[in-house]
């Protein structure tokens, strides 16, 4: 088990980059970057992590924090799972034309705007593919469908799934407006 295992252990959520809490970045870079981990001189480290922590059964990536690249640990997806699959308002409200068609589609591959919409509002799961053409794009599927592959079932008490949840943001320093859900109410 590396630094960045025992810190999503840990926490529970790690961020792929950020300036004020646990991340990725900062744990193999040994501390916070201002800019693009591209030009560190462990940007190679970084991406090798990166890609074996998008493949770790362990680990589920959203944009659950800030709308940034998060990891959630396996201890936190039943939590995670209630929330992203209660069809609350906030995750409706104001959605794009465009997301709404793309998440009817889903299963389907896309990239843009929309895709990041549906990701922020942890609408659907995403995973970056590598096309036959060298162009990245997002495959899109329902929770349902990725828990089902992961053996994973969500939490029945939504209100006790966000609080969860609410804690683990807490704990790693970042503040609740950080939280999609909770952008409403503060």
């Amino acid at each position: 088990m590396d630094a960045v295992d025992k810190a999503l252990h840990q926490h529970g959520l790690l961020l792929q980059q950020d300036k004020r809490v646990p991340s990725v970045v900062g744990i193999i870079a040994g501390g916070a970057l201002r800019g693009s981990w591209w030009s560190h001189p462990k940007a190679q480290e970084i991406f090798a992590r990166l890609e074996r922590l998008e493949d770790d059964e362990n680990a589920l990536v959203s944009r659950l924090v800030a709308g940034k690249v998060t990891y959630v640990h396996r201890k936190l997806w039943p939590a995670f799972l209630a929330v992203a699959t209660s069809n609350a308002v906030w995750q409706y409200d104001g959605l794009s034309a465009e997301a709404h068609t793309l998440l009817t589609r889903a299963p389907v591959r896309a990239r843009g705007d929309a895709v990041r919409e549906l990701q922020e509002r942890l609408l659907v799961a995403a995973a970056e593919v590598h096309t036959e053409a060298g162009r990245h794009e997002i495959e899109i599927e329902a929770w349902d469908a990725w828990a089902r592959r992961h053996r994973a079932a969500p939490m029945q008490d939504i209100d006790a799934a966000r609080e969860e949840l609410e804690r683990a943001v807490v704990a790693i320093g970042a503040p609740l407006s950080s939280l999609r859900w909770r952008k409403r109410r503060q």
